[in-house]
């Protein structure tokens, strides 16, 4: 499998969603390396307009959930419903057994809902009283959460926060991507947009997957990405104020992350290698929610992003 098989996909998100270009190659490098995805960004911004259409682009099935401070752990993994005509209980599964699922506003449910997620994101697998239950082999999260309103909902813990692949930050349109998001709005309330021909199979999508796992990554360049994640936990060893700023630093996850998600990217670019750049570009949306600043740092108004940016310019490339 080549870059260009999945050439139908990013042109049916190219029609369904105007702009947005780094936070659609956070979706295709999530769904080539085997992860979920956390969305954080303004309302109205196609949050959700493209997860539906990542969804509809491949062969799966899809369930979206509106995370609310009233949900039930039941709610996503099920239940079992006892059957009079058999005499005994039959399991039921929820939403977390679909291929894709999207979660609205996950910051807005308790900590027993998010605890029920953990499980299936991190095991891949949910457990119901003594049984437990496998998930389809293609199973991806793709949370979404709003940054400024803070009423009603929780703080995701940083466990959960560790099993997401990527966090995208998705930004307003530029002026242009809005006049054009006008006009396609028009365009769709005349016609109902159409969905591919033939969505990717899955069997085509783990074959992708295999296939991004042979990209070479030198082990020059392991070392180089032990480097950036050791640096997030000894940061004052490169500079005094990142030693002020960082609190805790990221996980070996990050390490496994960023070498899976450099080799989808390279892969995306149609190179055979990895490179530093591929580390470069994926190493924010890998780093920037697994590290803790202190609060000397929030009220210096500096954020992840700020740190991430001043360790990849001190952190020797090799």
């Amino acid at each position: 499998m080549t870059p260009s098989d999945l050439q139908p996909v990013r042109d049916h998100l190219a029609r369904r969603v105007i702009g947005q270009r780094s936070f659609i190659d956070s979706m295709l490098i999530c769904l080539l390396s085997g992860g979920h995805l956390l969305v954080e960004g303004m309302p109205g911004l196609a949050k959700t307009t493209a997860v539906k259409a990542l969804a509809e682009a491949i062969e799966c099935d899809f369930h979206r959930i509106q995370f609310t401070p009233d949900l039930l752990p039941s709610d996503l993994i099920g239940t079992d419903i006892y059957r009079h005509d058999k005499g005994e209980f039959e399991f039921r599964p929820g939403p977390l057994f679909h291929n894709i699922l999207l979660a609205d506003e996950v910051n807005r449910a308790p900590a027993k809902v998010q605890s029920a997620l953990l499980e299936a994101m991190a095991e891949h697998q949910i457990t119901v009283g003594q049984k437990t239950y496998p998930l389809p082999r293609l199973f991806m999260v793709l949370a979404t959460q709003n940054p400024i309103e803070q009423e009603g909902t929780y703080h995701l813990p940083e466990a959960q926060l560790d099993r997401f692949l990527m966090q995208a930050i998705v930004s307003y349109p530029s002026r242009d991507e809005e006049l054009k998001i006008l006009e396609l709005d028009s365009e769709q309330q005349k016609q109902t947009p159409q969905a591919p021909a033939r969505p990717l199979s899955q069997a085509e999508l783990f074959a992708m997957r295999r296939a991004v796992a042979e990209v070479y990554l030198d082990p020059r360049l392991n070392g180089y990405i032990v480097d950036l994640v050791q640096a997030t936990r000894n940061p004052r060893l490169y500079d005094r104020d990142l030693g002020r700023w960082c609190r805790f630093g990221a996980s070996p996850r990050a390490s496994i992350a960023l070498a899976r998600c450099a080799r989808a990217r390279a892969w995306l670019d149609g190179e055979t290698y990895v490179a530093p750049h591929h580390i470069q570009s994926a190493a924010p949306e890998i780093l920037r929610h697994r590290i803790l600043l202190t609060f000397e740092a929030e009220a210096e108004g500096v954020n992840a992003d700020e740190v991430i940016r001043r360790l990849l310019g001190l952190v020797a490339v090799p």
